[in-house]
């Protein structure tokens, strides 16, 4: 994607998490920064929290289905994506975190880098309901064998 304004090469991130802060600290120093400001790439980020429908703003549950663990639901993420996407769903590449994904790797990376939009969805708890992946056909993506606490 080209910034049509400038001309100049531009990738859009949007991240969609259940802990926005998190991102807050390391999206807006160095390499980042200077990128964001040289209009370079955007990013968005995403409190799934805000597609939730009832007063608590639950956005975790059981898995559907069963099984141990709570997961992200599906309807909240789903509808995340599909709202800040909008017409750039179809061609988006949509990543969930997961410790069971294909391995990110620099040839990836700068695979991703000429995508134009990339959608990556932070996991947590358990990870997210299936239903994501196979609704939004989404890439599941690990960056390596270790476990950490979220996909953040």
């Amino acid at each position: 994607m080209r910034d049509p304004e400038l001309g100049v090469p531009f990738l859009r991130l949007d991240l969609f998490t259940l802990f926005p802060a998190m991102f807050e600290g390391p999206l807006s120093e160095s390499i980042v920064k200077r990128a964001v400001h040289a209009n370079k790439i955007g990013i968005g980020i995403h409190d799934l929290r805000n597609w939730t429908t009832d007063r608590h703003r639950t956005a975790d549950d059981t898995p559907y289905g069963g099984g141990a663990g709570m997961v992200i639901k599906a309807p909240p993420v789903v509808d995340a994506v599909e709202d800040i996407l909008g017409d750039d769903l179809a061609r988006a590449r949509i990543l969930i975190m997961s410790a069971g994904g294909r391995r990110f790797t620099q040839p990836m990376a700068q695979e991703l880098s000429t995508s134009g939009r990339i959608a990556l969805i932070c996991g947590h708890y358990e990870g997210i309901d299936q239903r994501v992946t196979e609704i939004l056909n989404a890439e599941e993506v690990s960056i390596g064998d270790f476990v950490l606490t979220g996909g953040e």
